[in-house]
């Protein structure tokens, strides 16, 4: 038998905060996710480019920073227990060279269903004081 990775329903509490974490992005880390991930657009590595079409520079991989929150959540709430997952890109992340990109995520208790056993994990992500990823939220099945 295996013993649930699943967070316990009991004691939590909408508003409550379950996890933070801040996370370095620098242009080492954006050249790993491109070659993980096969995306290599220009405005992720070639300042001139990023400029050209109108970015403040290389950002940071949409994607990247959506796995970057999802890991936040999928930390707190075990391997496998993340049933929903949905973002809104709102603003770019320029990562600059040299140098990082902070981002911040702070994962809150939005809502609970106790018939279902379920949480929703809003997620505020920001870099800064500017909020990058809008209307982040997670659903995380609960023991």
């Amino acid at each position: 038998m295996t013993e649930s990775t699943s967070p316990s329903f009991a004691g939590l509490e909408v508003g409550q905060v379950v996890a933070e974490r801040e996370i370095a992005l620098t242009r080492a880390s954006l050249v790993r996710y491109a070659g993980a991930s096969g995306d290599f657009n220009p405005i992720h590595y070639n300042d001139v480019v990023a400029v050209e079409v109108g970015l403040p520079g290389v950002i940071a991989h949409g994607m990247l920073t959506m796995g970057v929150a999802a890991s936040v959540v999928e930390e707190w709430g075990g391997a496998g227990n993340v049933s929903d997952f949905q973002v809104r890109f709102t603003r770019p992340i320029p990562v600059p060279n040299p140098g990082e990109a902070t981002v911040s995520v702070t994962a809150r208790i939005g809502a609970l269903d106790e018939e279902r056993r379920t949480a929703r994990v809003d997620l505020t992500v920001q870099h800064g004081d500017v909020k990058v990823l809008g209307k982040a939220q997670a659903l995380v099945d609960c023991a």
